[in-house]
């Protein structure tokens, strides 16, 4: 799916980046890879690859791309284009100001309230996991916990059984990883066949859950249509299933060689925010698109309308002209800026319910696990695909 340069891309301007498996990823790992391509290039280069786009490379013109909705649409987000049409879910797909009713539905059930309000069963599952295996000396931590606690946590806000996970997980990487057993477009009606029979109970005979709460909701005097609600039902689990899971495995791998860093978040105790927000600086793993919406000129090129742009979001917080030593981990960096969670109107609404259970995941780890490293069961090659992920991390430790 390569593409020939197109007359309006300069050629100085080319770089043969595969955004799904970047120069270097199996070599260095996923972010020292997009580290080393963002200190090394251009702030925007073009690519053949995945049938030819755009890439900000630079922290600065990716967050232009992503605040800026009247240039930037988001009504492809996935790259090649040709499958990232296929997407249509809502409202990621959907600019200002028609997504707005739909990103309200989200706001009200995961708002920093609700989240706080969640927080002791969020603690409960995390204690749960840790003791089945912490007098063991050993774990498999991503299938033991990360696969698990996110998943638990999420599958409850939703009231859907949580032994439904790992199917529901699968259609999701199918929708976000190259090479699975199921195309974009079958991943996508797994979830849509799965959710009809649910959505149309739950519309019956609404619970307190929050699928329930956004069936029910009046958005400008009207409720959603079934397929609105299919398509916002499937975003939600899509993004509830992935990335999280991902993100925790990075930072307990990065904790697991790093003993000072264990030492600091211990001394905090419960105030392990500071750190847990420079953790997802660092970690950032989301790699998604936007489409020109005009003929524009942007850092001094000429954009052609129909053309696309990745935004690997990784890359803002790993820019070395934004954040210095951008690598290393400094639990008392200052302002640190980043787009781990997006930024303009399609920032994540997740946010709040990612931070918690990464703060009390280190809280409630640390207080039973407080020295551990990376076992030799471990196979930390990098998955290729939108969302950044290592493959298994075993762990041990004393006992």
């Amino acid at each position: 799916m390569t593409a020939a340069r197109p007359d309006h891309v300069p050629e100085d301007r080319i770089v043969d980046i595969d955004i799904y498996m970047p120069p270097g990823l199996v070599e260095h790992g996923f972010h020292k890879a997009w580290s080393d391509l963002t200190a090394h290039n251009p702030a925007v280069v073009w690519t053949p690859r995945n049938e030819g786009h755009w890439i900000a490379l630079g922290g600065e013109a990716l967050q232009e791309v992503q605040s800026d909705h009247e240039r930037f649409s988001s009504r492809v987000i996935v790259l090649p284009k040709s499958i990232g049409e296929q997407h249509g879910l809502i409202p990621t797909t959907i600019d200002p100001p028609q997504h707005r009713p739909y990103r309200q539905l989200l706001n009200a059930h995961l708002n920093p309230a609700t989240i706080r309000g969640l927080s002791e069963s969020i603690r409960a599952t995390a204690i749960e996991l840790i003791d089945g295996f912490a007098s063991r000396g050993h774990c498999n931590f991503t299938a033991e916990f990360a696969e698990q606690f996110p998943i638990r946590v999420f599958m409850a806000l939703v009231d859907i059984d949580a032994a439904e996970a790992p199917k529901i997980r699968h259609w999701a990487e199918c929708m976000t990883r190259p090479g699975m057993d199921m195309t974009f477009e079958q991943g996508k009606a797994a979830f849509f066949e799965y959710l009809a029979p649910l959505v149309d109970a739950r519309r019956a005979n609404p619970g307190g859950d929050m699928l329930s709460g956004m069936l029910a909701a009046d958005i400008g005097g009207r409720t959603l249509t079934r397929d609105e609600a299919l398509s916002l039902s499937t975003q939600v689990l899509v993004a509830g299933l992935d990335t999280v899971v991902n993100v925790l495995g990075f930072i307990l791998r990065e904790l697991a060689d790093d003993p000072a860093l264990r030492a600091d978040l211990r001394a905090r105790g419960a105030d392990t925010m500071p750190v847990v927000n420079e953790l997802f600086r660092r970690f950032g793993l989301v790699t998604i698109a936007r489409e020109v919406r005009q003929d524009t000129e942007f850092h001094g090129l000429q954009l052609k309308a129909g053309d696309m742009i990745a935004i690997p979001t990784q890359v803002h917080g790993l820019d070395p002209a934004i954040n210095p030593d951008p690598l290393a981990i400094d639990p008392a960096r200052k302002r640190a800026r980043h787009s781990t969670f997006g930024s303009g109107a399609h920032m994540c609404p997740g946010q709040e319910l990612a931070r918690k259970e990464v703060a009390i995941t280190l809280e409630e780890w640390l207080k039973r696990i407080p020295e551990f490293s990376v076992g030799t069961g471990s196979d930390l090659s990098p998955v290729p695909g939108i969302v950044g992920a290592l493959r298994r991390i075993e762990l041990v430790w004393p006992t």
